[in-house]
């Protein structure tokens, strides 16, 4: 948190008079109090107890036939939402894409800053290039291995 402080120089004695009433009035406000945002904008903090963006928010991730609520901060990266449902599924978070408003969200955008708030809903879908990937590797492992250099000829 960063607070800032303004002062006035230079003020003449016929002027402290009648500014004397006015500065008083002043000094029943509170000193401004700024916060860095993590986009790095600087703007006045909020006056309410918890800003939006701060706190624990619910997102229902909700998969091709399952849906999962998850407790996150709302500070919290998708990156760090994926580490989360990669406990909940069975999913690595490289295998995993995740979709809000209709768009992928990369692992490094702040939930806050995309705009998800309570109760909002995340798609999670398996990536395609994994998922073909694995299904290769389960054709392989069910055949046998038949490499044309080892076999022997007989004439």
């Amino acid at each position: 948190m960063i607070k800032l402080r303004s002062k006035r120089f230079g003020r003449s004695s016929s002027k402290l008079k009648a500014a004397s009433s006015a500065d008083k009035d002043c000094r029943n406000f509170s000193e401004i109090k700024w916060e860095l945002r993590p986009g790095g904008m600087l703007v006045q903090k909020r006056e309410s107890n918890q800003s939006e963006g701060e706190g624990m928010i619910t997102v229902r991730v909700s998969t091709v036939s399952q849906w999962h609520d998850i407790s996150i901060e709302a500070t919290s990266t998708f990156g760090e939402l994926k580490m989360i449902l990669s406990l909940v599924t069975s999913m690595e978070p490289r295998e995993q894409r995740l979709l809000f408003r209709g768009k992928e969200k990369d692992d490094n955008e702040f939930l806050h800053m995309v705009g998800v708030r309570d109760k909002d809903k995340v798609l999670l879908l398996e990536d395609p290039a994994i998922k073909e990937k694995k299904k290769l590797l389960g054709l392989a492992r069910n055949q046998p291995i038949n490499n044309p250099c080892c076999t022997t000829i007989s004439v």
